[in-house]
């Protein structure tokens, strides 16, 4: 294959909702340009993009698939990503690489929650887009209401280059108004006859092309002023402008296709080599210098990993770009977030599962690589004296959790192992050792996502394992002052035990100054505080603990003893065995035995008296409590709301944002459990949320018994 320069090449990436046609527009692109002799269909699980096991049996994208095809001299990577929601990963990691997205909308379906949610990604990321209307063969597609829906979601910069004739069973003409020609193809689609276009659509397609043409001068001074002076743009004036219009998505031009029986593809891909901005157009890539790194073929060679995958006999394979330079086969680079040397033993580009060697990769370029020691997605890879990374690619928040384990004893260590290399190949898994809760959480994007996962271990790994409700990390905590002490004594034989503590606790309050008397119970308590120590706690919150003791009562290298044991109460709360949190003690007074007395002893008695103590305290139970935004269409606005009090949730606010109405609002981590199923159920598919921690507070009442009786039901049990 030959090497492609920078100005040959151009990276698109495949947005839409799942069914809209990217798998199957990627097959006919492939087709059009060689790369394949035959295309496959979706149906017949023989696409070169969907080729996991998992994706033939549900019928649609799962990961994101990395190809390339040959147009005219010219080479497009493609980035066919998945439709669901769940499986969101592959299509934030492709738009980071990718310098323009191509977005499809099923003609029969109109502007879908997918649409919708790729959009914001595409925003968010600043990337160039064009509108694809797919499946205009279909009986039931309409493109009038699919370009209605399209432009009241997206906005005015949405542009029709290209209308059908004869949508529906027969569908073989396009007007496209950028060449103002009639372009009718064959009934197996393929390469069309172009002719003039005919009476009954000219009033329609110079209205089209009018506005067109407008709007391409709309996005260069140049242009606007030649537009001014002539009233009209050439073609080749009319693509500069749609050229700049894209970068600053200005414009998004809307073209009309029938993927599967490929009808318009290769004037769709004919517009992408002619008209898409290159690498070195686009913005570049920010460093962890906060520098800009432009695409530039001559600068020293770097890379940007964005994917990492895992094949049966071939092992790890990471996928990248090439921000600058070229590299060749052999090339040393140094991968900085390891700080080690990688060597380049061989490149590939790429078309799903087949893999294509070449010896050399110019900057703007996608490939791959095999057999890197330490390097995975996220990683930066430089020519030796650049000493910087690229900023990684942000993964959404996971909006669902579960707690996983084996069904067999001894296999915890395998299944970490597999989860780890499932993270590896998807950041948006993310695995947390609890061991506050003693569980492994798996947290994801939702329930489907998890539900693969666990089909992974199922036939791929061949390991048992089973999915349990998480539990909620609480907290414990204190609301009044409260006094104990503990006397712990044993003799059996030879040297005893003996250790005997008095303290206070009290709740911490930011800003209180130190003690120096208490009234518990009717009576004071005077301390006179010789040490203080304050311990930020791994998990929240603060224990000051301070040494009051005057008169030697219990001797200065017993109050680290002391400390361990109130440690180890608060790592295993007094109520239900959550963390403590946010609590000040004082050790006032106690006995020791010049003979008895050790750390052990002291260890035993502090624990024991902050138990007590603990108790007296007027405690409480506290939860974590999330923000979540949802954007929910207004018609379901009020299944939502009402959910969302049957959930405990605190609605903070409401607005309308996009084309959606925007709930935000304080729900309980307890009360999320399956929400990502709940919310698609109420909504079709049409809503999505984010969720962020916020805040620990207070459980009612009603609750906290129920969870002390839960506890003591589960002590029993023990």
């Amino acid at each position: 294959m030959k090497t492609y320069q920078t100005d040959q090449i151009r990276n698109i990436t495949l947005l839409g909702n799942t069914g809209s046609g990217k798998t199957t527009l990627a097959e006919a692109m492939l087709f059009e340009g060689g790369i394949i002799d035959r295309k496959g269909q979706v149906e017949k699980k023989n696409t070169v993009s969907d080729y996991n096991q998992i994706e033939h049996e549900t019928g649609s994208s799962v990961f994101s698939t990395v190809l390339y095809t040959e147009y005219q001299d010219k080479k497009i990577n493609i980035l066919d990503t998945p439709g669901l929601d769940d499986f969101i990963g592959g299509m934030v990691s492709s738009l980071k690489v990718a310098d323009t997205g191509i977005m499809l909308i099923n003609a029969q379906n109109g502007v879908e929650v997918g649409t919708e949610i790729h959009f914001r990604h595409s925003d968010a990321a600043n990337k160039p887009l064009v509108f694809v209307v797919n499946s205009l063969d279909h009986e039931k597609s309409h493109f009038e209401k699919a370009l209605e829906t399209t432009k009241e979601r997206f906005g005015n910069n949405v542009v029709v280059v290209q209308y059908p004739v004869n949508e529906g069973n027969g569908f073989n003409a396009i007007v496209d108004v950028l060449k103002m020609k009639l372009y009718t193809f064959p009934a197996d689609g393929g390469k069309p006859e172009i002719s003039d276009i005919p009476d009954d659509q000219k009033a329609k397609a110079e209205e089209y092309h009018n506005e067109l043409v407008e709007k391409a001068a709309e996005n260069d001074e140049a242009l606007m002023e030649l537009f001014f002076e002539k009233d009209t743009l050439d073609e080749d004036e009319m693509r500069k402008g749609i050229t700049a219009g894209l970068i600053q998505r200005g414009i998004f031009p809307l073209f009309c296709i029938s993927a599967k029986n490929n009808i318009g593809v290769n004037r769709l891909m004919e517009f992408l080599i002619n008209t898409l901005p290159i690498a070195t157009d686009m913005p570049g890539f920010k460093n962890s210098e906060g520098k800009e790194i432009k695409c530039d073929p001559k600068g020293p060679a770097s890379i940007f990993v964005f994917k990492t995958s895992i094949e049966e006999h071939v092992g790890e394979i990471n996928f990248f770009k090439v921000i600058r330079g070229e590299i060749t086969e052999g090339m040393d680079l140094v991968n900085n977030n390891t700080r080690t040397k990688e060597r380049l033993s061989q490149l590939f580009v790429v078309a799903g599962k087949k893999r294509n060697k070449v010896s050399k990769l110019v900057a703007g370029d996608i490939g791959a690589t095999v057999k890197l020691k330490s390097t995975k997605t996220n990683h930066t890879l430089n020519f030796p004296g650049q000493n910087w990374t690229y900023n990684e690619i942000v993964f959404p928040d996971p909006k669902y959790r579960t707690a996983i384990k084996t069904t067999s004893e001894g296999d915890e260590e395998k299944m970490g192992e597999i989860l780890q290399r499932i993270h590896e190949e998807d950041s948006t898994i993310i695995v947390e050792y609890s061991k506050e809760l003693k569980q492994i959480i798996v947290h994801g994007q939702g329930e489907h996502h998890l539900n693969i996962l666990k089909w992974h271990f199922d036939n791929v790994f061949k390991l048992d394992i089973q999915f349990v409700p998480p539990k909620i990390p609480y907290r414990e905590t204190i609301t009044k002052i409260a006094q104990a002490d503990y006397r712990h004594k044993k003799q059996s034989g030879g040297a005893g035990q003996f250790g005997e503590v008095h303290m206070v606790i009290e709740p911490y309050v930011e800003g209180v100054p130190d003690p120096k008397l208490y009234k518990v119970n009717g009576k004071e308590i005077k301390v006179s505080v010789r040490k203080k120590e304050e311990n930020d706690l791994e998990w929240g919150g603060k224990l000051v603990f301070y040494n009051c003791i005057v008169g030697g009562s219990i001797d200065t290298r017993f109050m680290p003893a002391i400390l361990k044991g109130i440690m180890e109460k608060m790592e295993n709360g007094p109520l239900t065995g959550s963390y403590a949190r946010d609590i000040r003690v004082a050790v006032y007074d106690g006995k020791m035995h010049t003979v008895d007395s050790n750390d052990i002893s002291f260890k035993l008695a502090g624990r024991n008296a902050f138990n007590i103590a603990f108790k007296n305290a007027k405690p409480k139970i506290m939860e974590p409590v999330y923000d979540i935004e949802i954007l929910v269409p207004s018609d379901r606005m009020g299944d939502v709301m009402s959910d969302l009090q049957g959930r405990r949730g605190m609605v903070q606010g409401m607005s309308s944002e996009k084309g959606f109405e925007k709930i935000s609002a304080k729900v309980p981590l307890a009360e999320m459990n399956k929400y990502s199923t709940v919310l698609s159920s109420l909504t079709n598919g049409r809503a999505m949320y984010t969720m962020k921690f916020s805040e620990y507070v207070q459980v009612p009442p009603d609750l906290q018994e129920e969870l002390l009786r839960a506890h003591e039901a589960e002590e029993k049990e023990e």
